[in-house]
């Protein structure tokens, strides 16, 4: 059984202004809660463009994009959806924790992360300005700051792309907690052992789904 949909992408084509083509073409899919959804696909493929259109970065060119039932660019709230990107975004004058506890200090809550840290083996390096940690260690604080308001949409693109394999499992082992706690995760992922953890696969070829 299915539960209620948490992503809606509706016949969704897109090119960039600055490129002849279309990036994408009559997509659509949906992402219900407690489900992992992997974005698999060749570089190039629209993989990317897709995570950044679901994440509000970007409109359609044609189609909809819809986030609990509102335009994907008009959700702000980390709480709805939160994002890791490929190119790390994480605050270089913040320490790891920082970086982790901002969303919840944002939002006035008690930063409470030590279990997200010891889920992602950041407590040796909790202390550090997080540009001084490893690309991983950076990777997997971003993804804790992705995770720490349990969002109800986490959509991630390439989360294991700097993890050694120790730390691909623990990057999956928070994902399939995100889902097990009712999240709708989208991810992209070349990553076979992703795709494997994943409910359902979408293909991407040429900028269409295949299946």
């Amino acid at each position: 059984m299915t539960g209620p949909v948490v992503l809606a992408v509706g016949e969704v084509s897109h090119r960039h202004s600055h490129a002849d083509g279309w990036v994408l073409s009559d997509v659509g899919f949906e992402v219900t809660e407690g489900q992992i959804a992997a974005l698999a696909g060749r570089s190039g493929s629209g993989k990317s463009t897709l995570c950044h259109l679901v994440a509000g970065i970007a409109r359609p060119s044609s189609g909809r994009v819809l986030v609990r039932g509102a335009a994907a660019e008009a959700v702000d709230d980390w709480q709805v959806r939160a994002f890791l990107p490929q190119r790390l975004a994480v605050a270089e004058e913040l320490t790891v924790t920082e970086n982790v506890a901002l969303p919840l200090l944002v939002r006035g809550r008690e930063p409470a992360i030590d279990g997200l840290l010891d889920a992602l083996d950041l407590q040796p390096v909790a202390r550090r300005p997080a540009t001084e940690t490893s690309l991983g260690e950076q990777q997997r604080t971003a993804l804790a700051r992705a995770l720490a308001l349990d969002p109800a949409l986490v959509v991630l693109d390439e989360p294991t792309g700097h993890q050694d394999d120790d730390h691909v499992e623990l990057v999956l082992a928070a994902l399939t907690a995100a889902r097990e706690r009712g999240a709708a995760v989208l991810v992209a992922t070349h990553d076979e052992r992703v795709l494997g953890a994943a409910d359902r696969v979408l293909t991407l070829v040429g900028g269409r789904l295949t299946a």
